[in-house]
């Protein structure tokens, strides 16, 4: 692998990619791991291509991410793959990305199975096109009894929405005599949201492609003390190499939650 161009190799020049995962592992690995896997059309534009050619592209960067983060030690890796925003985009480009999970993971599932990795869906099941969801809910029920890393699609997701939701229901259930006012403490709200069955709610590090620095409305409540990086290539051009970099920056910083 060539790795050359990342500046986390500036002071490292003559060890390899496996000595620098080895090092890593040494040190702490972040838990949850959150992508916003952008740059998808423009890196299809930039090759006088369509579109759906650069999402077909990133879909296959998912399945070595997905790997790579497996093998670092990742306990959920969390990608955000359709926003409920996202529904705005033209007919043709989102019949093609509700087809992609089909495709990803008919191909993929076996290696998920042996790997030990768990599928879990984050978003609104109602929407989503009966041949998306069957292929998801499929993946989700192989993968059930998986202990691995927990891959969690962002499908149909949008933070707003997510908490909205997640109000509407404890209001819900404050006026069923639940719990009063006084019980809402940022735990109990937590517990509302989509991430509450994660093994590790809160990602530790979010990384965003194509060079967009914003947050899309994506996990606002889970990002308050996420450290965040963000890369100027296209998500079809990401590499092991730049989730190594990724998590090699996040090991040099100094996480104090507000503290000293």
């Amino acid at each position: 692998m060539m790795l050359k161009r990342f500046s986390f190799l500036k002071d490292k020049a003559n060890a390899s990619f496996q000595d620098l995962v080895a090092e890593a592992k040494q040190r702490e690995i972040p838990e949850h791991i959150a992508i916003i896997m952008d740059g998808n059309g423009r890196w299809a534009k930039r090759r006088a291509l369509p579109r759906v050619a650069g999402h077909h592209e990133g879909m296959k960067v998912v399945r070595k991410i997905t790997k790579f983060a497996s093998e670092l030690g990742v306990k959920v890796l969390t990608l955000y793959a359709f926003s409920t925003e996202n529904w705005k985009r033209p007919k043709p480009e989102v019949e093609y990305l509700m087809k992609l999970p089909q495709e990803f993971l008919g191909t993929f599932l076996p290696e998920l199975v042996s790997e030990n990795v768990q599928v879990r869906l984050m978003g609104h099941k109602e929407g989503l096109p009966a041949h998306t969801l069957a292929a998801v809910e499929r993946a989700m029920a192989e993968t059930a009894h998986n202990t691995g890393m927990v891959l969690n699609f962002a499908l149909n997701y949008g933070s707003r929405d997510e908490m909205v939701y997640a109000v509407k229901n404890l209001v819900t259930d404050s006026i069923e005599g639940k719990f009063t006012a006084e019980d809402v403490t940022e735990q109990l709200l937590s517990s509302y949201l989509m991430t509450s069955s994660l093994p590790v709610q809160d990602p530790d590090l979010l990384i965003r492609t194509s060079g967009e620095i914003r947050i899309s409305n994506f996990m606002l409540w889970q990002i308050a003390y996420t450290e965040l990086w963000f890369t100027e290539d296209y998500w079809p051009d990401f590499t092991e190499a730049h989730l190594l970099e990724a998590v090699m920056s996040f090991q040099k910083r100094g996480r104090r939650f507000g503290g000293v």
